[in-house]
């Protein structure tokens, strides 16, 4: 997800500080994770020197200058991109997971143990979000069954990757680790 591009969503609904941007993001998109406050302050000056965002007034006080953010309309017209624009589809096959797993293959190292051991871990985690769920607002259900389709579509696929071990052990034994750049991998 980009970070930034949610942040200048959120300065969308009003102008905002870093702080309240701060705190609606880890409330609204992702209470798990909570952002780093200087995350949110470089993207504030990002966005204003990207012409995405301004500032619209500051205030002095006892503390440091509070800077209230508006979006520009080049920073709507930018939001308006990002959300439009699909994501890529191979966001999607840069999956550390099937990366350790190929690893584990290709080191001699026991990849149906690394397969065990992470349906485990996402078995628990999907136990967590579903009792998350109950009495739930819609917003943080629509964030829960989010996380909870991509745990099951991993589980399938971590399924698949269990019934398929051997034979990609098999085929991988002939990959020379010390073949030429010149030789490549026969498929």
């Amino acid at each position: 997800m980009s970070t930034a591009h949610a942040l200048l969503g959120l300065l969308d609904r009003s102008p905002a500080y870093g702080y309240s941007l701060k705190h609606d993001y880890d409330e609204l998109l992702s209470p798990d994770r909570p952002l780093a406050f200087g995350q949110v302050y470089s993207s504030l000056a990002r966005f204003e020197r990207q012409g995405w965002a301004e500032i619209l007034t500051v205030e002095s006080g006892s503390g440091p200058e509070r800077k209230l953010y508006g979006i520009t309309s080049d920073g709507v017209a930018e939001l308006d991109s990002w959300i439009t624009t699909p994501q890529t589809t191979g966001a999607f096959a840069a999956s550390t997971l099937f990366v350790r797993i190929s690893i584990a293959l290709l080191s001699g190292r026991d990849a149906q143990e690394v397969l065990v051991a992470q349906r485990r871990s996402h078995m628990e985690r999907m136990r967590e979000l579903t009792s998350r769920r109950r009495g739930a607002e819609p917003a943080v259900l629509l964030h829960l069954d989010y996380e909870l389709a991509h745990l099951d579509a991993d589980l399938r696929w971590i399924q698949e990757a269990d019934q398929r071990l051997e034979a990609l052990r098999e085929q991988w034994k002939t990959v020379d680790p010390r073949r030429s750049d010149e030789e490549g991998v026969r498929r």
